[in-house]
């Protein structure tokens, strides 16, 4: 046999190898569990599965098609190429099954599966209300957990790896410690509602030309950590005050790091941040139990404490912050046809005295009824996440919120929500 031979039969049988691989690939039943997939809601399901099965399904045939040319003895530096750039598809394309097989298989725990069905309820409750009264298609949520301090999104719409292919569902992770106090599922939500209205760009040059006139340099920072903003200040307008305790207890460390502006990173750093969304509460709110947050940051952290410069920035941005409300929540947007956003998602529909009157018209019923679980879900979290940040028996605030939201998600189970693809 020649050495031109031996490469062909080598080159044929590792083909071989890689589209037996993408085959296996298919099976998405061996990628996550079946019990994990049935958890879903059942358009979520079929869009997820139909969505990864025709990545596959593109791989699959891609591999074919080079397994026929290497067997009809085409030009073996071709048939190679080919191989080389199979190969590097198929790690991407098992990197994306692997994504959403291994959010989903975080649901293979009866207790955690009826716990995230609620959240994606939740999640895509809370985009639908910023969404549907802008005409805007609103998409599904799909929660799961992992580790580490932060949330994150994939969001729907986002191109996926090979840019023919879109993620079919908002792939929220919220973090394990943090399942009890979850409001930064709508942080993340506020992220899919910036992308899909054009708020993010829009707000960024507003945010500039507000803020230009007192220090340029703060201009910019403000600019650059927009899309942070718009979900901060999303999370704020559907719960309220408690997404800054979920916030400070996040972003919280020792003063260094608080005070640290990192290349690249889209959130303000950690101190002016917990400080906005302190001054979100006052503006809508008045005095309250957040100043008490900011009153410990002051003194945890005192500016005097940050360098030169950005203790420059963190005093200028201080003495901004009211403007810096009022561009966010007041000034009228193109992204809200012409409204702020406050026309679109009204703060003060969780001022804490709106969510006391809730829980005095829900009587005794506000933790079990479905009509008003249906009807209120984002106050009524709102009221159970302020619950817990107010202290008392914390355990027992955190039981009930955790069971308020299972039964939101049993809710759905029993009659879907009508949802749409993502525009």
């Amino acid at each position: 046999m020649t050495t031109t031979d031996l490469l062909a039969r080598q080159t044929a049988a590792e083909v071989a190898h890689w589209r037996l691989a993408a085959e296996a690939l298919a099976d998405l039943d061996a990628v996550a569990a079946p019990e994990a997939w049935a958890s879903l809601e059942e358009y979520l399901r079929h869009s997820v599965r139909d969505r990864l099965a025709g990545i596959v399904a593109s791989l699959v045939a891609e591999a074919r098609a080079l397994e026929r040319a290497a067997e009809a003895g085409r030009d073996p530096d071709a048939v190679r190429a080919g191989l080389l750039r199979l190969r590097q598809r198929y790690l991407q394309v098992e990197t994306t099954t692997d994504f959403f097989a291994d959010g989903i298989n975080t649901r293979t725990n009866p207790a955690m599966r009826a716990l995230l069905q609620g959240y994606d309820t939740l999640a895509s409750d809370a985009m639908a209300a910023a969404l549907g009264p802008l005409g805007i298609p609103s998409p599904p949520a799909l929660v799961y957990v992992d580790k580490g301090l932060g949330a994150a999104i994939l969001r729907a719409g986002v191109r996926l790896w090979n840019g023919a292919h879109a993620s079919p569902a908002a792939m929220i992770k919220l973090t394990r410690h943090n399942l009890s106090y979850p409001t930064a599922l709508l942080h993340e939500g506020g992220h899919q509602i910036g992308a899909l209205t054009g708020w993010n760009a829009e707000l960024a040059d507003a945010l500039y030309a507000t803020l230009a006139p007192r220090s340029p340099d703060v201009a910019a920072l403000w600019q650059s950590c927009a899309g942070e903003v718009v979900a901060d200040v999303i999370a704020f307008a559907q719960a309220g005050w408690a997404p800054v305790v979920g916030l400070a207890n996040v972003v919280d460390g020792p003063t260094a790091e608080v005070y640290r502006v990192r290349f690249g990173d889209p959130h303000p750093y950690a101190w002016i941040r917990v400080q906005f969304n302190v001054a979100l509460c006052r503006s809508w709110f008045g005095r309250g139990p957040w100043d008490d947050v900011a009153a410990v940051w002051w003194r945890r952290h005192p500016p005097h404490a940050a360098s030169r410069e950005l203790e420059h920035l963190t005093r200028v941005s201080v003495e901004a912050l009211d403007d810096i409300v009022g561009v966010c929540t007041r000034q009228p947007m193109r992204a809200f046809r012409g409204a702020p956003l406050s026309a679109v998602l009204d703060p003060m529909q969780v001022h804490p005295a709106s969510l006391q009157a809730l829980e005095r018209r829900a009587g005794g019923t506000l933790l079990t009824s479905r009509y008003l679980r249906r009807r209120h879900p984002l106050p009524i979290f709102a009221l159970l996440a302020t619950r817990a940040a107010l202290g008392g028996d914390r355990a027992a605030h955190y039981r009930n919120l955790r069971a308020w939201v299972t039964d939101l998600g049993a809710d759905t189970a029993a009659r879907p929500l009508a949802v749409h693809p993502a525009a």
